[in-house]
């Protein structure tokens, strides 16, 4: 997927659990964490603006477009 998220980085940043942001941003953990790991399809712009809020960034700083495709990691 060209589309990175970094969430999980600026989480590290602010050092602030994935728990806590769901909290402030009224949104479940789960669905959270399937926007984190780059498995969500779609976000809501206010989501993302909450998100952003809480976070005291810009979506740049969690969304990043790749034109690279993703590495697929094998294990034998």
């Amino acid at each position: 997927m060209p589309i990175i998220v970094n969430l999980n980085v600026v989480l590290a940043q602010r050092k602030m659990r994935l728990n806590t942001l769901a909290e402030l941003v009224d949104i479940t953990p789960q669905n959270l964490s399937v926007l984190k790991t780059g498995k969500a399809k779609a976000i809501l712009f206010d989501t993302l603006e909450k998100i952003c809020e809480m976070l005291e960034c810009q979506p740049g700083d969690i969304l990043a477009f790749s034109k690279e495709p993703e590495a697929v990691i094998t294990t034998d």
